[in-house]
């Protein structure tokens, strides 16, 4: 069975659901039917939910799984929140560490991070 996608492969635009089927005892449903908000998510930023879940919400799990730093944790985060339609808390600007520079670099390096992303760590917004 093929999962679910909420974005029109072609366009980009959000699909809605018009047949819902029983495979028990074939019973059918048509009409216009939503998606949940988390089928507006791209594959990736469903799979960071899903491991956000299974630690609890707690970053530093996050930190761990995906063997990534604090900011680009948050970042990821801070990115799904932004897809749901959600707004991020006004985002906190504090000097950033020499230390905590290295790390984000690094994270960019690694590809962990996209460059915006990075940009935006370096200017001390978490």
């Amino acid at each position: 069975m093929n999962p679910v996608i909420g974005k029109c492969p072609i366009c980009q635009e959000e699909l809605t659901v018009t047949r819902l089927h029983c495979r028990s005892c074939d019973t059918a449903l048509e009409g216009q039917f939503a998606l949940s908000k988390l089928y507006q998510l791209t594959p990736e930023q469903l799979q960071f939910v899903e491991l956000f879940v299974r630690c609890e919400g707690k970053i530093n799990r996050m930190e761990q799984e995906l063997r990534m730093s604090y900011p680009a944790v948050r970042a990821r985060l801070s990115e799904v929140i932004n897809a749901l339609g959600y707004a991020v808390g006004e985002p906190e600007t504090k000097p950033v560490s020499a230390e905590t520079r290295r790390e984000i670099l690094a994270e960019l390096s690694a590809g962990h991070l996209s460059v915006e992303e990075a940009m935006q760590l370096l200017r001390g917004n978490r």
